[in-house]
């Protein structure tokens, strides 16, 4: 079993910055890849930024492209999100999630299906205001 919890959302406005954390507990030692998505009301899960098990390999959907940064911390089993130039349309609720599968690097467009993903945190606030 493993346990996802996220933090540091909040309030903030347009062009501002926010950094997310995940921290993984339980046994983390199974987790895989990581990644973020986030939920708008009315809209379906979209798919934000993944990072491999080393950290060495990354990918970010092209609405963050050049403002968010994925990054790990794997000896302290945490992910983070760096979150610059905020806008609106970045308010949801952000979640974090990750893989528990290893022995393959897989292409960009399997860390962006949801479905490939074991494990899920409860989600974190962000809301961006105009």
């Amino acid at each position: 079993q493993v346990q996802l919890l996220e933090s540091g959302g909040g309030l903030v406005q347009a062009g501002g910055s926010l950094r997310l954390s995940c921290a993984a507990s339980g046994r983390p030692s199974t987790v895989n890849a990581m990644g973020w998505f986030r939920q708008a009301p009315g809209n379906e899960r979209e798919f934000v930024a993944s990072i491999s098990s080393s950290g060495f390999n990354k990918w970010h959907g092209d609405s963050v492209k050049g403002r968010f940064t994925i990054s790990r911390d794997v000896a302290d089993n945490t992910m983070y999100l760096q979150m610059n130039s905020l806008k609106p349309e970045d308010t949801a609720v952000y979640y974090c999630a990750a893989t528990r599968s290893k022995g393959t690097l897989y292409s960009a467009s399997y860390y962006s299906d949801p479905y490939r993903y074991d494990y899920w945190g409860q989600g974190t606030q962000v809301t961006v205001s105009s």
